[in-house]
């Protein structure tokens, strides 16, 4: 990749970020990540328009709830409350960014198209493995009414997309963290996991409620080997909760701790995003959901089972069957058993899909660096999504 040059070297390029959390901590916990590797490895000076506070503080602990403004990890925090307000053209950054098509206010629309050079505008989209957002990334759209133009950005795992969000040096930490086994067990320790649990087989795990979980729980319960289930306090709803003897409409809380035949299930505190990339870094086996975690999990060196976000006609087992075909790991396996746990297949038998699955456990987890390898030939999200935007603002320039 060629390298990026300053547009102008008098202040540092100032980047506003957009995001309404829609999905619970998906969406923030995406945007919190672009934020800090764009301010952090680039040195854009970056604010972060976000709609709630409090599903961003579970994953950011040093957020406050009531501040307008407020700064964290050199950030700049605001609190988007409304689409109200007005904003001169000075108070507009280099380069807006909606995430996922939030509709940022139109009081900031109309700044922007008061500015000389007008500001770098994009969308950035979902990620998906559908071939048809090569052809529509980067590609523009200009407003009906105001002298500005959009672009879309994709996420996603060609070189003709944008590619995927991972900081510089992120391999590494992970290697010296699971070749250090003292590291590994103080970091469990630490989340309340003891030595015998530590012992078995260990597995994360993060779903949506329709995750058809009481079946392979079952399955677990009934294995031939030890297996510790790691899940976030209130994952898992009522299915999880019966194992702790709680009705359907209490949550579990961190802390409590069951065991049924070979599974011991512990549930663990929401923890800040560092700690979760160790906790899938820690697990024999991870089970992510949505967009976040299904990216970090890519990053783990671990076999994963994705649980997508469900959508309208079933249009997401299409996505799933689409990413299912590049991955092309454990391809047999891991593909029957991600269909039966999105719903996009009949399973013969729970408890031999996972005995199939638990099987190959390893020989998957061998195979993982070679998709790693090949998903960061293609750059990393921010970067390509600076480089594009540079190149933009130039032209602006000229």
């Amino acid at each position: 990749m060629s390298a990026i040059t300053p547009i102008n070297t008098t202040h540092p390029l100032t980047l506003a970020l957009f995001c309404k959390v829609v999905d619970n901590y998906g969406d923030i916990g995406i945007c919190w990540r672009l934020a800090r590797q764009l301010h952090q490895e680039h040195g854009i000076a970056v604010t972060l328009w976000v709609d709630d506070l409090r599903s961003f503080q579970r994953l950011c602990p040093e957020v406050l709830l009531t501040p307008e403004t407020q700064y964290v990890a050199g950030i700049q925090v605001r609190h988007w409350r409304d689409q109200e307000g007005h904003f001169a053209p000075g108070e507009i950054a280099d380069i807006v960014i909606e995430f996922f098509g939030c509709n940022i206010p139109p009081g900031y629309i109309q700044a922007m198209a008061q500015c000389t050079p007008r500001p770098v505008w994009l969308n950035l989209e979902g990620l998906t493995a559908e071939e048809w957002v090569e052809g529509c990334h980067t590609l523009p759209s200009p407003h009906p009414s105001l002298s500005l133009t959009k672009h879309f950005f994709f996420p996603g795992f060609t070189d003709k997309t944008g590619g995927l969000l991972a900081e510089t040096g992120l391999q590494q930490q992970r290697l010296e963290f699971q070749q250090n086994p003292s590291a590994v067990c103080d970091f469990l320790s630490g989340l309340g996991v003891t030595p015998a649990e530590q012992v078995g087989l260990k597995i994360s795990l993060f779903c949506y409620p329709q995750a058809p979980l009481q079946a392979l729980l079952t399955a677990w319960q009934n294995s031939n080997q030890s297996i510790t289930c790691l899940v976030p306090e209130g994952v898992g709803g009522s299915t999880v909760a019966a194992l702790f003897g709680l009705p359907a409409e209490v949550p579990t809380q961190a802390g409590m701790v069951a065991r049924h035949g070979a599974l011991s299930i512990r549930v663990l505190p929401f923890v800040p995003q560092p700690d979760y990339d160790r906790l899938l870094w820690a697990c024999d086996l991870n089970f992510v959901r949505g967009e976040d975690s299904f990216v970090r999990a890519q990053w783990a060196g671990r076999p994963f089972v994705w649980h997508i976000y469900a959508q309208d006609e079933n249009l997401h087992h299409v996505k799933l069957k689409a990413f299912l075909q590049r991955y092309k790991i454990g391809t047999d396996t891991l593909r029957a058993f991600s269909l039966a746990w999105n719903g996009a297949d009949e399973p013969a038998d729970w408890s031999t899909l996972w005995s199939t699955l638990a099987s190959d456990l390893t020989d998957i987890a061998r195979q993982t660096s070679s998709w790693q390898n090949k998903m960061l030939a293609h750059g990393d999200l921010a970067t390509n999504l600076l480089q594009f935007s540079r190149g933009l603002l130039q032209q602006s320039q000229q």
